[in-house]
């Protein structure tokens, strides 16, 4: 049997498999795409959607050029329409893909701040993707929120890669995660509700103090109503940046990482070991008479 031209561009056309790598000749560049030749007589359309994971809005010209080979994916073939769809990235490895293997979670990575939004910073990464660093994990202490304004576009930064969801094409960053946890690292592993903590003070507020805990990266808040026994010693603004105190930790939840101190309870456990240690009130000893003996039996020793 002998075809004419069109019949055999017919059957050529048919016999082309869906996701069948093949390679071909650009022969027009449009602004929706580029025709490439597969065959004398045989073209197919690489619509700008489907020629670049990465380059987004960008003209045709400028990622292919007339008469370059180029190899290309059969994407889609409508014989009644005689449209033949191509692929040019598919052929390529995902970028995604690409960084997984080259970067694994937990890898340090380094890119610049491309952009701020409400959720965190997009961070430009090797193979030309970005990665996104959420305000959650910007610090371990303060609100993402406040310390997202710290940075600016141009920005070189350090991250840890936390995460890469290939096909819904997410990088998740964290820059807290490049120091550890103060909440588990240092002595601040060791604390627990009631421990007993020696404190700085870092800011006086109207409501209390922000303390820093000795010997750890963990920061405190002191109340008001806990600097003092004493309802007429409860007053910040008695304190000076700088000082230092023992408090007794009164909250240390590491799910909401709220931590609070307080000198009162301190005093309140202080005043009952006294008590339990060296008599009762009841039988006849003041209560400054508990409390002195205990004075003096800690400069004796």
């Amino acid at each position: 049997m002998i075809y004419t031209v069109a019949e055999q561009r017919e059957v050529i056309v048919e016999m082309l498999d869906l996701d069948l790598k093949i390679k071909g000749r650009v022969t027009n560049i449009t602004d929706y795409g580029a025709f490439v030749e597969l065959e004398p007589g045989i073209e197919g359309l690489i619509h700008v959607s489907e020629m670049s994971w990465t380059k987004k809005n960008v003209h045709p010209g400028k990622i292919v050029s007339t008469s370059q080979e180029v190899e290309v994916m059969i994407l889609e073939v409508d014989p009644v329409k005689r449209r033949i769809s191509l692929g040019l990235k598919q052929p390529l490895q995902t970028p995604w893909d690409a960084f997984a293997e080259q970067f694994p979670i937990n890898t340090e990575v380094e890119g610049e701040v491309k952009n701020k939004t409400e959720f965190g910073l997009f961070i430009g990464l090797d193979g030309d993707v970005d990665g996104m660093v959420h305000l959650s994990d910007l610090d371990w202490n303060r609100p993402g929120e406040q310390v997202i304004e710290e940075y600016k576009k141009g920005d070189m930064v350090k991250a840890i890669v936390l995460d890469v969801d290939v096909e819904k094409e997410r990088i998740s960053l964290g820059i807290k995660q490049l120091s550890g946890d103060p909440m588990e690292s240092g002595a601040a592993g060791e604390i627990r509700k009631n421990s007993i903590v020696t404190c700085e003070v870092i800011e006086i507020k109207d409501g209390g103090l922000d303390v820093k805990i000795a010997d750890s990266d963990l920061t405190a808040f002191v109340r008001r109503a806990d600097l003092s026994r004493d309802r007429d010693e409860q007053r910040p603004e008695k304190f000076s940046v700088g000082d230092k105190f023992d408090a007794r930790i009164t909250q240390f939840d590491k799910k909401t990482r709220r931590v609070s101190a307080s000198i009162k309870a301190l005093e309140i456990a202080e005043e009952k070991e006294a008590v339990a240690q060296y008599g009762s009130s009841d039988s006849g000893a003041s209560l400054g008479d508990i409390l002195g003996a205990a004075l003096k039996q800690q400069g004796d020793d």
